[in-house]
């Protein structure tokens, strides 16, 4: 099941870099759920492939937007469920800083694809220090 998994992932991330190289919000919602949770770079949870296009329409239109994905770890929890974490780095410009954060999705079956029904992104600096 563990390559499975990665596989599912993998084809989902593959989809979601394109999308964001060209700030295709319609090609980038069609990846979520009709119900999916989404955080992204602001405080606002938006709410299902509408929410999720309003929030990448909202996204300033950078010249040549990129992202990789490194560190990522996939496990399938279920039979229609993958969970994926890793860190996604943001390469907005040349005049624009690069954003790394922590990322997390909740991926489903639904009916007969795989799409995210959760997306979470987060700093990488610590809140509490130890």
């Amino acid at each position: 099941m563990q390559g499975e998994a990665d596989e599912i992932v993998s084809a989902i991330m593959a989809k979601w870099s394109a999308g964001f190289s060209r700030l295709d919000a319609t090609a980038l919602a069609s990846l979520y759920s009709e119900s999916a949770f989404f955080f992204g770079s602001n405080p606002t949870l938006y709410r299902g492939r509408e929410g999720v296009s309003a929030y990448f329409n909202g996204l300033p239109r950078w010249r040549s937007p990129t992202v990789q994905f490194s560190d990522v770890n996939a496990a399938q929890v279920g039979l229609d469920v993958v969970n994926m974490a890793g860190t996604a780095t943001f390469f907005l410009g040349e005049d624009d800083p690069t954003l790394s954060v922590k990322i997390t999705w909740v991926i489903i079956r639904e009916d007969g694809d795989w799409r995210i029904a959760s997306h979470h992104v987060s700093s990488k600096t610590p809140l509490i220090d130890r």
